[in-house]
């Protein structure tokens, strides 16, 4: 039997589901695991591609090989079409992508007892600012779902997904669906228990931009970011470059950071600096490879702070080393994302022609909808809505699904 099937392939976690019956049934991609992190280990003494928690244990057991998160970040940029040498192959991040929708497909067609060739894959309002390469993101997805096997591909922007999700009867809802690498919001109106889109918006900052602003505020400068080199001939003091630690603390630019160039520049920087001690723990992060682990404790430290005072855990780089983070320092260091997801929100209920106060329902959907500095924000602008809460990391597959069996019926 064949099958349509949604898939919600997201910058941090990846879920599927279809209907069973007239409810959405989300399928285990892993043994009692419905979502999975989107993260990707070559291993190079297998010659494997590992995927989701297996890919993650694969790095935190230190096996030798290259990880890679985040690869949705990266759609419509030119590094998705460039040839490169992964696992003794010639193949283009597209392919890498085709392979691991491959694995979802296989994974859910050995869960589900059946084959699914047709897909409702789940899409940002807006990949990409620039339209160009919004386009571009598109058609590189699009491709690798059908490198996958998928002979049908249709899309459906991630909140509206959502919306389907909901079960609001009635009212005027607002969704705010804060992603790993985008924030979208739609606007709906519901009566007698059917949603209708009124209008959709999205902006490029989510939970990664999030786990970058922590990373800049308290991670790098204690591996030198801001501090002083000392020039090569004379007493002159100058700043190190910025670019390697801006590079360091976002998550899709670290698996092209750790290059030999790289290390030998680190090793310069420490023997030149004015405080060694800082610079040798950016040459650590780079000669051991921790960056993505690094990156894990920034995303550990933001959740645990989102609750009350927590401490970032940097002993992997050097024994003892922390630093403090709480409620309120999560708050100012994410202030700049705050501003931009509340303009996206504002510029969709312009786009409507809707008030702000004449939301009923903010709906929450992605796991960075879950922050109290962004929630803040959406319960300030629509002060007269009330908080609708959803399965944050699998919302939308359960809305694709519901879509999917639309299209399987028409």
């Amino acid at each position: 039997m064949t099958d349509w099937i949604g898939i919600d392939f997201g910058t941090s976690n990846t879920a599927a589901a279809r209907m069973a019956g007239d409810a959405p049934r989300l399928i285990e991609l892993e043994p009692r695991r419905d979502s999975i992190p989107s993260a990707v280990f070559l291993d190079f003494d297998g010659g494997e591609m590992l995927f989701g928690s297996d890919a993650v244990a694969a790095l935190t057991d230190g096996r030798e090989g290259r990880f890679l998160r985040a690869l949705k970040r990266v759609l419509g940029t030119p590094l998705m079409r460039e040839t490169r040498q992964l696992l003794n192959r010639r193949m283009t991040l597209v392919d890498l992508v085709g392979e691991v929708l491959a694995l979802v497909k296989a994974r859910a067609e050995a869960a589900e007892g059946r084959r699914f060739t047709r897909v409702v894959a789940g899409r940002p309002v807006r990949f990409q600012d620039d339209p160009a390469r919004d386009a571009q993101a598109a058609l590189d997805l699009t491709d690798a779902y059908r490198a996958a096997g998928f002979e049908t591909v249709e899309w459906l922007p991630e909140p509206e997904a959502a919306v389907l999700a909901t079960g609001i009867g009635e009212g005027l809802g607002l969704v705010f669906d804060i992603g790993g690498g985008t924030s979208d919001f739609t606007l709906f109106r519901a009566r007698n228990g059917v949603p209708e889109v009124i209008a959709s918006h999205g902006v490029r900052v989510g939970g990664t931009d999030a786990d970058r602003l922590v990373s800049l505020a308290h991670v790098m400068p204690r591996l030198g970011m801001g501090g002083l080199l000392h020039a090569e001939l004379g007493s002159d003091l100058f700043p190190a470059p910025q670019a390697p630690f801006q590079d360091m603390a976002t998550w899709e630019k670290i698996g092209f950071l750790q290059t030999p160039q790289m290390m030998r520049e680190a090793a310069r920087w420490t023997k030149l600096a004015d405080r060694p001690e800082l610079f040798a723990r950016w040459q650590r992060v780079l000669e051991d490879q921790l960056g993505f682990e690094l990156a894990m404790q920034v995303e550990d430290g933001k959740i645990a702070a989102n609750a009350g005072a927590a401490e970032l855990d940097l002993s992997l780089v050097e024994s003892g080393l922390g630093a403090p983070l709480d409620p309120g320092r999560l708050e100012r260091d994410l202030a700049p994302m705050a501003d931009a997801v509340e303009a996206g929100a504002r510029e969709a209920l312009d786009h409507a022609g809707v008030r702000p106060q004449e939301v009923t329902h903010l709906v929450y959907v992605g796991g960075s909808a879950l922050l109290g500095a962004l929630r803040g924000r959406a319960e300030a602008l629509c002060t007269a809505a009330e908080p609708v809460e959803t399965a944050a990391f699998t919302a939308v597959a359960a809305g694709l699904a519901r879509r999917a069996a639309a299209l399987e019926a028409a």
